[in-house]
């Protein structure tokens, strides 16, 4: 049942990058990008992610489709049409797709127990993981305490990019009023 799942979820990531690729309407590109990030959100919980699932959901299908809507609000609705033709991008893309894949072929069967992940590095936090750091959850501790550091840096990049795309926003908003301004001096009374 798992299986069929996770098909159904990865035909729809599928059908909704088809429809992202396709439209022209940027209002319509946000919104099928947080979907895309709702149904992300949805394969990685039926991979027991839960973590990583709130994550991209709040910031994949929340923080950032409110950000993209607000941008889209101080700019243009429609894409402008390209001038040169999608070749090279498309090339690329492929390309990159092909090594992604090929690179996939030398990785051990999913969920396999004998992986060195399950073996080596896993194991060895499960067991460690209460006595060295006396936080209960696994996952907690990793991120708190064996990665820390790690987990301060991770945050600090997301908060610096959040302080950053505030003050673009704040400096559009006045453009905008400034805009605004120099519109209805020029009106004729």
């Amino acid at each position: 049942m798992e299986s069929f799942i996770n098909m159904i979820l990865l035909t729809l990531l599928a059908v909704v990058t088809l429809g992202v690729v396709r439209l022209r309407n940027l209002f319509a590109v946000v919104i099928l990008g947080g979907i895309y990030s709702f149904l992300m959100a949805s394969v990685l919980i039926v991979l027991d992610a839960v973590d990583v699932s709130m994550t991209e959901a709040s910031v994949g299908a929340g923080i950032s489709t409110v950000l993209m809507l607000t941008v889209l609000y101080m700019t243009r609705v429609e894409e402008a049409k390209p001038v040169h033709t999608p070749i090279l991008p498309l090339f690329v893309a492929g390309v990159t797709g092909a090594v992604l894949v090929y690179g996939t072929w030398g990785l051990p069967a999913f969920g396999l127990s004998d992986t060195p992940i399950n073996t080596h590095v896993g194991m060895r936090y499960m067991e460690l993981s209460v006595p060295d750091t006396g936080i209960p959850n696994v996952v907690t501790s990793v991120l708190a305490s064996y990665r820390g550091f790690d987990t301060l840096g991770e945050t600090t990049v997301v908060f610096t990019a959040g302080i950053g795309v505030l003050l673009l926003l704040r400096r559009g908003v006045s453009l905008a009023r400034l805009r605004r301004k120099q519109q209805e001096e020029e009106k004729p009374s």
